[in-house]
């Protein structure tokens, strides 16, 4: 037996205060790869800094772009390579962070050159089938290390000859906003056609955006199709990331679940990032929302359970049902069959730590069902997974002995989440316990 650290959560009753949440992730990481493909110099202000970026910005230094850190830490500078990296072999190696792997596959097939793409034991297990079949229809050569379809992932670059390529939706809608951030620099227009349902549908309204600010413009027909004209470049800039949408959704939570009001600074309804719209379930199920100029506000009230689709936001899954073990009645989250793929298989690691607490769990293919029973303290498997220390503190706000196992693991994409939620008064304390 060991030590391990943990941290005990403290309860605490009425959570309240206001916050603003460190720079998208999600927009963080299309950026970094958009400006290092532009021509001329970037500037992004306010951006992530875990380590999901940090292995995009390794990855891209290591293939030649210069990527520079104010000394304040607020801001990014990036020199464009205009659509190809100067290096022509490099060995990447980029942790569990999936945009990293999924857009820099699509990306480094631009130009000439061979590329060894890696990741951790779990990112070996992520299928990436379906954008290596979909490069290849573009002119790429992208195999499996291992013949899986999963990482490690061997290129041999020779640019993207663009025309039109199938990909199925139903997995990741990163690979699809992969291929249409590599797409302006192919030899001739291309066309992505989507098979199926498009998961995730508002990540690429996001990538579309990205695009945009840059200068690179896409027809998108009811994301069936994308259309990318050939030609176009994009243009360096200075951008402003916008706070990150699905680490806001947890003080707003918070508020849910121990009375609030708790204030979100910097994003609005208005925002492209598609996990903004929790708050529209929460008020659903009985808190109040309100919008102040520069910010969104939730205070809890008496909950209901309900039946939530969660297909265009599942990063909100593991959130929403920590929220569910305070209302009445039974909650049923559906569209979750992408959380199989995740950090770690997030339907089964939310059924096993929601029973630890005492609440009675159904899970199948792509959905779960909450009803809270005889809630009690517990010690919560994090698998490694950011987003389960992250939603599993919220409880501990009103049931004692909530201790969260590895909580360092929030540093993927919130290193200084503990530290910042301490803010609106959920506090915690470190405490070591024993595993073999």
């Amino acid at each position: 037996m060991k030590p391990e650290s943990a941290l005990e959560i403290i309860p605490h009753v009425p959570l309240r205060g206001e916050i603003e949440v460190p720079g998208s992730k999600s927009f963080t990481n299309r950026a970094l790869l958009v400006a290092a493909l532009a021509q001329g110099d970037s500037r992004l202000l306010r951006p992530l800094h875990s380590e999901d970026t940090r292995y995009m910005i390794e990855a891209l230094r290591i293939l030649g772009v210069s990527v520079s850190e104010a000394a304040a830490g607020d801001a990014l500078a990036v020199s464009g390579c205009s659509g190809q990296f100067p290096v022509r072999e490099a060995d990447l190696y980029v942790g569990n962070a999936g945009t990293a792997m999924r857009f820099l596959a699509a990306s480094l097939c631009l130009g000439e050159g061979c590329y060894r793409l890696d990741g951790d034991a779990r990112m070996r297990e992520r299928p990436i089938d379906d954008l290596i079949d979909a490069l290849g229809q573009l002119g790429c050569r992208v195999t499996s290390q291992s013949g899986n379809g999963c990482p490690p992932l061997l290129l041999e670059a020779r640019g993207l000859s663009g025309g039109e390529c199938r990909i199925s939706g139903a997995r990741s809608s990163q690979f699809c906003s992969a291929l249409l951030m590599a797409a302006p620099y192919a030899r001739q227009s291309t066309t992505i056609s989507v098979l199926g349902e498009l998961v995730s549908k508002p990540y690429i309204d996001m990538t579309l955006q990205v695009m945009r600010d840059f200068g690179v413009s896409a027809k998108a027909k009811d994301y069936e199709s994308f259309h990318v004209p050939c030609g176009q470049v994009y243009r360096g800039r200075s951008t402003a990331i916008e706070p990150d949408a699905s680490n806001a959704c947890y003080y707003w939570a918070a508020a849910a679940i121990a009375g609030g009001p708790v204030l979100v600074r910097g994003l609005s309804t208005d925002s492209s990032q598609g996990d903004v719209r929790f708050v529209q379930l929460l008020e659903s199920m009985g808190c109040s929302v309100s919008h102040p100029p520069g910010g969104i506000e939730v205070t809890g009230g008496d909950l209901d359970g309900g039946d939530f689709d969660l297909t265009d936001m599942p990063d909100t899954a593991q959130t929403l049902a920590v929220v569910a073990l305070f209302a009445r009645g039974t909650t049923t989250l559906r569209g979750l069959k992408t959380l199989r793929i995740k950090e770690t298989d997030r339907i089964a690691a939310l059924a096993a730590e929601l029973d630890r607490l005492g609440a009675r769990v159904e899970q199948g293919s792509d959905f779960l069902r909450v009803t809270p029973a005889g809630l009690h303290g517990g010690r919560i498997q994090t698998y490694n997974d950011h987003r389960m220390a992250m939603s599993f503190a919220l409880p501990g706000a009103r049931v004692p002995g909530v201790v969260i196992l590895n909580p360092a693991c929030v540093a993927k994409t919130y290193p200084n989440y503990f530290e910042d939620i301490a803010r609106i008064g959920l506090r915690s304390r470190a405490v070591e316990v024993t595993s073999s």
